[in-house]
């Protein structure tokens, strides 16, 4: 999807379910597609739905189910390049495109939890310079939200731009915002990152990245990372791109970022806290099953029971203005609109396929991460889909 100002919109994977009635197993027979790792018995089906996926339009991928913050999945299959010569190891990692989002979302919630930020005050509180424009009353939950009226870069922005932190972030103070703030929804997809990453910045003197590795994913040994170092390069699966795109109305995108960019060192490196993060699906869950289990897991307490609580509290209803879509969102996530079994569930992907959701009433995460991009022109494809129903026959077994 491309925004109303013209940036990638990553439209998140598939946030109308349509029916989560089990998936017919007749559809993944035979299975020839060899998957590796663990799975527990009531899980079965998401086996099989990796594997007709691997059969099927993917290339590589992996699937993970955390419940009680344990994984009761962790399985991956396929391989890292579209000729496929290189298997898809237990390490592999690869690009996520917005599915890194809720990583994002989850440091400020962090904050929040610790009273070190106050999701009702105005970003200028913190970074005082965004006050300009007309955003003196943008608050942090409106960032988290989408409804901060910065859907996208005004002035015309290259891929330099956007790799430099103070360059992105300062252009973003000075913009005015595209409705007032608050009464609308635009996915800012691009832009969410940059506003959550400044005000993570200003409030704890450290990047996004950085307070990601040493806060989340460095106290809970999850591999995934917001801005990627070189030593992990020989671990990561390129991003292989859509068979084909659909043509996109509205201005042009800025800057314009072709799916291939994904594999760039310049791109790897840079922090882009919205879309560029790196993982695989137990690391995502890994990371996401706080919020499912009262915000503790392997042993360190990152948020508490209201802190994770949060997540659920809506502050949209109603047709997003960039995706066209009707859309409930929460802080930092998409909420559920009524399609998924629990009503307590939330939920994010990004562009080409891959989705992480957060089930509160299950004490589950699940995370679906691969590196065949599709772009369909909707909000995603089946495979994710498939995925989901699945995991929600085990749990109902």
């Amino acid at each position: 999807m491309r925004t109303a100002a013209g940036t990638p919109a990553h439209a998140p994977g598939v946030p109308v379910f349509y029916s989560m009635a089990p998936p017919d197993p007749a559809r993944y027979l035979p299975l020839m597609a060899k998957t590796h790792g663990t799975c527990t018995d009531r899980f079965a089906p998401v086996r099989e739905a990796l594997a007709a996926s691997l059969d099927g339009k993917d290339v590589g991928a992996s699937v993970a189910v955390y419940v009680d913050g344990e994984p009761e999945v962790d399985l991956w299959g396929g391989h890292t390049d579209a000729d496929r010569t290189t298997p898809w190891e237990r390490d592999t990692i690869t690009h996520v495109w917005s599915t890194s989002k809720p990583m994002t979302a989850l440091c400020v919630l962090m904050l929040a939890d610790r009273g070190e930020l106050d999701l009702a005050a105005p970003v200028a509180t913190y970074w005082p310079e965004f006050a300009a424009a007309g955003k003196e009353n943008v608050r942090v939950s409106h960032v988290l939200s989408h409804t901060a009226g910065l859907p996208g870069f005004e002035k015309p922005m290259t891929l330099d731009d956007l790799y430099d932190w103070q360059t992105a972030t300062a252009r973003l103070a000075a913009q005015a915002p595209a409705w007032e703030p608050g009464t609308a929804a635009g996915y800012h997809g691009l832009t969410q990152g940059f506003l959550l990453g400044e005000i993570v910045r200003r409030v704890t003197g450290r990047s996004l990245g950085t307070f990601l590795a040493e806060e989340v994913t460095g106290p809970l040994g999850a591999d995934f990372y917001i801005g990627l170092a070189a030593e992990h390069d020989h671990r990561v699966a390129p991003i292989i791109a859509p068979p084909s795109s659909p043509p996109r109305g509205g201005p042009p995108p800025n800057p314009a970022i072709a799916d291939g960019t994904a594999n760039t060192t310049a791109w790897r490196r840079a922090e882009i806290p919205a879309v560029n993060g790196h993982g695989n699906a137990r690391s995502v869950a890994a990371v996401q099953s706080l919020l499912a289990t009262g915000g503790a897991g392997r042993g360190v307490r990152l948020l508490s029971g209201k802190g994770c609580e949060r997540v659920l509290e809506e502050q949209f209803n109603g047709t997003d203005q960039v995706l066209g879509v009707p859309m409930r969102y929460g802080m930092g996530y998409g909420l559920n609109g009524g399609q998924l079994p629990n009503p307590r569930t939330c939920f994010w992907g990004g562009w080409g396929g891959s989705i992480v959701l957060v089930d509160l009433d299950a004490r589950m995460s699940v995370a679906y991460v691969m590196n065949q991009m599709f772009d369909d022109g909707g909000l995603g494809d089946d495979r994710a889909f498939l995925i989901l129903a699945a995991v929600y026959e085990g749990l109902s077994a």
